[in-house]
């Protein structure tokens, strides 16, 4: 019904799994031992966010220079950072505020609003652009798509804009120009970056497959949390809990528009690399263009199909690989 293969998808993961093995045994305990001074066996799933939280570079990225430094760049490159009004920005602290950051989307394409509990350092900045790239898709949407195509939908289309935007976390050359990160420290951000990326692919990919196999019929409810445990453990190292079995699971498959969104802003980056240069999130060109031939068609087409139209290729995890193994390397 929602025109994706998920067997299909499942088969690719199990393939990306297989190609980055080596990859992930290689460098988990590098960042094991520095960060958290544990071996990789003695991880579990509740270790995962000390180790990727790296904190020894939240000082490059300061909560007063965030909003001003990304609403330049999105200026620079020729979009309306507010959608003339359209998109209202809520990042101050207040009690009772949620800590999950949020975009919501009140009436398509006039009323937007970014909702975010700022809580310091580089993930503020990846989650700002995270869900700016969600805002400006509502509010760029051409007011006369139908409410289907406004409302409804792919929803791999905005995911894969808002990663387009928070993957600018693994630019250099944005890195440089855009936050106090210094040439020094930039290499080892990246490499950082570049771990984190891998561990939520493999992460996502080991969802999937267990999801297909938690719905698919073909085992025992009582297996299922060994299912589970194997699977994500044995995709990530860590050690993760029977209890999460069925707890740890995405509404609809919505892992597969995670990974599908992956694919796509991999494409869409590639792209706009062609057309506007590596640096074309400060070209003034490139913001017209994304904002006419991507966030103004809504919803109206599935991931796959825009990545055709976009970049004549298909949906893949080659670009993905491409990307870890630069930040790796």
């Amino acid at each position: 019904m929602s025109g994706v293969s998920l067997v299909d998808l499942a088969a690719a993961c199990e393939g990306f799994l297989r190609d980055t093995d080596d990859m992930w045994r290689e460098v988990l305990p590098e960042f094991s031992r520095r960060v958290l001074g544990m071996e990789p066996s003695e991880l579990t799933r509740a270790d995962a966010g000390a180790l990727f939280r790296a904190r020894s570079f939240d000082a490059s990225f300061p909560a007063a220079r965030m909003e001003e430094s990304i609403r330049r760049q999105v200026r620079e490159m020729g979009i309306d950072p507010l959608a003339a009004g359209r998109i209202v920005l809520d990042t101050g602290e207040r009690e009772g505020k949620r800590s999950r950051a949020f975009c919501s989307s009140v009436r398509v394409p006039d009323e937007v609003y970014l909702v975010m509990r700022p809580h310091g350092g580089q993930t503020d900045w990846m989650t700002f652009l995270h869900e700016l790239g969600h805002a400006l898709h509502f509010a760029y949407m051409q007011p006369d798509l139908a409410f289907e195509y406004r409302w409804l939908g792919d929803n791999s289309i905005t995911e894969g804009y808002a990663m387009l935007f928070d993957h600018r976390m693994q630019d250099s050359g944005w890195l440089a120009r855009y936050t106090e990160l210094s040439a020094k420290n930039l290499p080892a951000f990246i490499r950082a970056i570049g771990f984190e990326e891998l561990h939520f692919l493999r992460r996502y990919c080991a969802k999937l497959i267990y999801e297909l196999e938690l719905y698919g019929g073909s085992k025992s409810w009582e297996s299922l949390p060994d299912v589970y445990v194997d699977r994500l453990t044995s995709a990530t190292t860590f050690q993760y809990g029977r209890a999460d079995a069925f707890v740890d699971v995405d509404p609809r498959f919505y892992a597969a528009r995670y990974l599908r969104a992956w694919q796509l802003q991999a494409l869409i980056n590639e792209t706009l690399v062609e057309r506007y240069d590596v640096d074309w999130w400060r070209n003034p060109r490139a913001g017209p263009w994304i904002c006419s031939a991507l966030f103004g068609e809504g919803q109206r087409e599935l991931a796959h199909e825009q990545a055709e139209r976009v970049s004549g290729k298909g949906l893949s995890f080659a670009p993905l690989l491409r990307s870890v193994e630069r930040m790796l390397g």
